[in-house]
């Protein structure tokens, strides 16, 4: 498992707002983190050249890490073309693909006129203010793009709307910006978000005796991270994330665990889930969507790197759900697809089930060979093996002392629904089977045995292993 610290803004239990859309979406590089093997600086760039020619150079220079050669080169530039609309969207977008949103402000922002340089470059600035956490600057370059009155612009600028809403509506209920970069931050002060990284089925692990149990992985992978979803609308954010156990919550984490399972069946995949704990006390919950900064965090924490990085946020009103994914290519640093579901409790099978048709399309799931490992077969009730799923991950962060004692509690509804689904799937099988024996192992109150199991091989070898 991995873990990585201070995802989370100081006072909040999620990271600092803003749903920031593709293509360019601007970042602010973690501080303390830098590449393995850091491709040595340029030095400035020689002088000399057309325009064009010049804003080659800084996009090198910012490529291997050498801010202040390309920040020399755009000075320069924009004393002479400064009010170019090709010059202002070009700096403000390679600045915002290699991280650096406050220097779009510094140097862009001044100079941006909606009506002269039209919307490109202003929505880099927006994403640009929404990254450092200003809404006030991020509404009012939203009112100029509204007023250029381009239809075609509407339902991207509604949802920088929503994002701008949410985070004032954070700020107001006391919700602070990001905490300090490491080392800054004064003693006793921290908040520490820590990601745990799950690689392999949750289900699978007490298992690993069992080698020929999960599909192998080799040759040329695509590899790609869940995070953890955001829930969106919450009025007590802190007080949620200390409960043991939340619906929202649980789907939250259980839906990552879900899809990076699907994926991990795929012969071109391999996959994390990527969930986060706070100090060890109890889980974390994100109030609005992970920034471009927390996901780059994520990309350079990653030994060996990833191709993808699946964000997203799950809301809930009146007993209907509504969940977006974000599907980010990471070597380009742009979004490159995004899915929407949306579900009453009576409809959540059907939706769920239609989300990860379009996923497994998307991403080109291909079976691995007869005879490698099990067949990817989930049971028809997603959303009760989603949930247990997520209870699934409670216990296993319990045995490895991630989560404390007070926080291993499994509904009696979920353990129940877990428990009837195990006959319909070997996989529902061995993830029945996983939570009878961690609660057990953890001492805790007997979950129901499932009534029926799925008669395979490996289920009766899983049986045998987890002596039950």
């Amino acid at each position: 498992m991995g873990l990585l610290d201070r995802l989370l803004p100081k006072k909040s239990a999620g990271p600092a707002p803003a749903a920031i859309p593709p293509p360019a979406a601007p970042v602010a590089r973690p501080a303390g983190i830098q590449p393995e093997n850091p491709a040595p600086a340029l030095p400035p760039p020689s002088a000399g050249g057309g325009v064009l020619t010049r804003l080659r150079q800084a996009r090198e220079a910012l490529e291997h890490k050498d801010l202040a050669g390309a920040l020399a080169v755009y000075e320069e530039v924009l004393a002479s073309a400064g009010d170019r609309a090709d010059v202002l969207v070009t700096i403000s977008g390679d600045l915002g693909v290699t991280g650096h949103p406050r220097e779009i402000i510094g140097l862009v922002a001044p100079r941006y006129d909606a009506q002269r340089h039209g919307p490109a470059t202003g929505l880099n600035v927006l994403q640009a203010y929404l990254a450092v956490r200003e809404p006030q600057s991020a509404q009012h370059v939203l009112d100029l793009l509204f007023a250029l009155d381009r239809p075609d612009l509407e339902e991207r600028l509604l949802g920088f709307s929503n994002a701008i809403a949410d985070m004032m509506l954070l700020e107001a209920e006391g919700v602070g910006p990001p905490a300090p970069p490491a080392g800054n931050t004064p003693e006793g002060e921290a908040t520490s978000i820590e990601l745990v990284s799950i690689s392999k089925p949750i289900w699978f692990y007490g298992l690993e005796s069992m080698p020929d149990l999960l599909p192998p992985k080799a040759g040329k992978l695509r590899r790609i991270a869940f995070g953890q979803l955001s829930v969106l609308g919450l009025k007590d954010f802190a007080g949620a994330a200390r409960q043991p156990e939340n619906e929202l919550g649980r789907l939250s984490r259980g839906i990552p665990l879900w899809l990076a399972e699907m994926l991990f069946f795929s012969a071109n995949s391999s996959t994390l889930a990527v969930i986060g704990t706070r100090q060890r006390e109890h889980y974390g919950l994100f109030p609005v969507e992970w920034t471009t900064e927390h996901i780059r965090q994520l990309i350079e924490t990653v030994e060996g790197g990833l191709d993808f990085v699946c964000t997203g946020a799950l809301r809930q009103e009146h007993g209907d759900y509504e969940l977006v994914l974000h599907l980010w290519e990471v070597k380009k640093f742009r979004e490159r697809k995004s899915f929407l579901a949306r579900w009453t409790p009576a409809t959540a099978d059907q939706a769920l089930a239609q989300l990860q048709a379009q996923l497994r399309a998307f991403m080109e799931f291909t079976p691995h060979p007869a005879g490698q490992g099990l067949v990817y077969t989930p049971p028809a009730k997603l959303q009760a093996y989603i949930e247990a799923l997520g209870a699934g991950l409670t216990l296993f962060l319990g045995e490895k002392q991630i989560l404390p004692p007070a926080q291993l509690v499994i509904p009696a509804e979920v353990a129940g629904r877990a428990a009837a689904l195990a006959a319909e799937s070997e996989l529902a099988t061995l993830l029945a089977l996983s939570l009878q024996a961690r609660a057990r192992r953890l001492g805790l109150a007997a979950l129901p045995a499932p009534a029926a199991l799925a008669a395979t091989p490996a289920v009766a070898q899983a049986r045998q292993v987890l002596a039950l």
